[in-house]
C-alpha cells in the first residue's frame, strides 16, 4: 500500500518562504516520478510542479516558475517543495502525488497520478 504524507504547511507573510515535504512509503520510491498539485478555496486543483525519478528533470507551472523548486532525496524517500517569494494567491492545500507506472520524465496531469497524499495547507497573508 503506497502512502504519501505531506508536511510543512502553515501561515506565512507575503514574500516569505516555506518548505513542504512529502514522505513516501510502500514501494520503491526512487523508481517513480512525483508531483505537487494545489487547490485554492473555491477553485479546481491545479498542477504546481513535478520531478523525474532521478531528480534530473523538473517541471513547473508558469505561475510558480522561478519561485518554487522541487527536489527529492531518494535515500530518505522524500520529495520537497521549496517555496520562496510567496504570494497571497499561493494560498491553497498542497498535495503530493505519484503515478503507478514509471516515466522517463514526469507526468503533469492529475489523471496520470494514482497515489495522493491528504494535503497540507499553506496560507499566505498580505
Amino acid at each position: 500500500q503506497v502512502q504519501l504524507v505531506e508536511s510543512g504547511g502553515g501561515l506565512v507573510q507575503a514574500g516569505g518562504s516555506l518548505r513542504l515535504s512529502c514522505a513516501a512509503s510502500g514501494r520503491t520510491f526512487s523508481a517513480y516520478a512525483m508531483g505537487w498539485f494545489r487547490q485554492a478555496p473555491g477553485k479546481e486543483r491545479e498542477f504546481v510542479g513535478a520531478i523525474s525519478w532521478t531528480g534530473g528533470s523538473t517541471y513547473y507551472a508558469d505561475s510558480v516558475k522561478g519561485r518554487f523548486t522541487i527536489s527529492r532525496d531518494n535515500g530518505k524517500n522524500t520529495m520537497y517543495l521549496q517555496m520562496n517569494s510567496l504570494k497571497p494567491e499561493d494560498t491553497a492545500a498542497y498535495y503530493c502525488a505519484a503515478p503507478d507506472v514509471p516515466y522517463t520524465g514526469a507526468p503533469r496531469t492529475q489523471s496520470a497520478m494514482t497515489y495522493w497524499g491528504k494535503g497540507t495547507l499553506v496560507t499566505v497573508s498580505i
